[in-house]
């Protein structure tokens, strides 16, 4: 079991209020991510749920139990650093033991544990040898094996995949991935990163400043973004913010509209507008459209085959069945 309640959970320093009263359900076996940018709290709540800070107010209940002042170890939680932590001079059979051995589990145990991590992770060749013979990913697995030997009723991981180059980062969010489908166990993913939030969570809660700004899963704060702070942190390239009189026209304050929902034409449409900076990506191409006599500069999504240049002439068309509207507060209009 893997349930987590917060009820009201305050953490202040000094007079220093990082998370305003809060609440939140994590069900049993959800994998579920906190993104926002940093110094929003989403380490600091992470750590208010495995006990590696105190609350200043409120309730943490595991399990429909009281877990507030309940010390980490006992709180039935395994947490995976930035850093894998790992001892060098140990093999990387003894340092998923590690926690084991601290616990007093019979060997046979152990090694019934190690050997079944150890297989989930395709570590298994590798558990005679020393950290230093592993990859990143490799020794970041090692960190992940170390706590799913603890058989945990929640996985928490505070930003695990920072340190890695971009093609390891896509192959741990994989496995990673894969690990929840396998295990069922919940899981609490904190990361920058949105498209590792859009890639992998059941349930997304984005922070700012403390405070939740939206709960819900990846394609329903894609689709329905609550305000304007969701709607421009999530999705990749951002969403498209207009205000002025275009937003005016259609009775907001400011209009959003994402680069994959305008169409573009050489002849006609509702913006006109001068091609600056394209990235060729193979399949897409993002295109940044300047002198529209919008506020900002527009971005579209395209197919990766578009023939355009620097300097070209297009016309832009918002798909209105995607249109956006926000107002003057920010928030989403029906």
């Amino acid at each position: 079991m893997g349930r987590i309640t917060l009820e009201a959970v305050t953490k202040r320093f000094g007079d220093v209020e990082v998370i305003p009263p809060l609440n939140l359900d994590i069900e049993d076996g959800e994998f579920v991510v906190f993104v926002g940018p940093s110094g929003c709290g989403k380490s600091t709540l992470l750590r208010l749920i495995a006990g590696l800070e105190d609350t200043s107010g409120g309730r943490i209940l595991i399990d429909g139990r009281d877990a507030t002042d309940t010390p980490p170890a006992k709180r039935g939680l395994a947490m995976v650093f930035q850093s894998y932590a790992l001892y060098p001079h140990m093999s990387v059979r003894k340092n998923i033991a590690f926690p084991m051995r601290m616990a007093g589990v019979p060997q046979d145990e152990q090694d019934r544990r190690i050997a079944s991590a150890a297989k989930a992770l395709n570590l298994t060749d590798y558990l005679d040898r020393k950290p230093g013979q592993l990859s990143g990913g490799q020794r970041q697995r090692v960190a992940i094996g170390r706590a799913i030997v603890r058989e945990p009723s929640a996985f928490l991981f505070d930003e695990p995949l920072s340190n890695l180059d971009a093609a390891l980062r896509v192959g741990m969010r994989l496995e990673i991935s894969e690990l929840h489908n396998r295990l069922r166990t919940t899981m609490i993913y904190v990361t920058h990163d949105q498209v590792e939030a859009m890639t992998m969570a059941d349930k997304i809660v984005v922070l700012r400043a403390g405070n939740i700004e939206q709960v819900g899963s990846p394609m329903e704060l894609y689709r329905a973004p609550r305000n304007l702070f969701v709607a421009g942190f999530i999705g990749s390239p951002r969403m498209n913010l207009i205000t002025g009189p275009e937003a005016g026209r259609h009775g907001a304050a400011t209009i959003g509209i994402r680069p994959e929902h305008i169409r573009v034409s050489a002849t006609e449409g509702a913006w006109q507008g001068r091609v600056g900076v394209s990235e060729h990506l193979g399949s897409d191409t993002f295109f940044y459209v300047e002198d529209t006599g919008l506020a900002d500069t527009i971005t579209v999504r395209a197919g990766g085959e578009i023939d355009l240049h620097h300097g070209d002439t297009v016309w832009l068309t918002p798909d209105m069945g995607h249109l956006h509207r926000f107002d003057v507060q920010g928030s989403r209009m029906a």
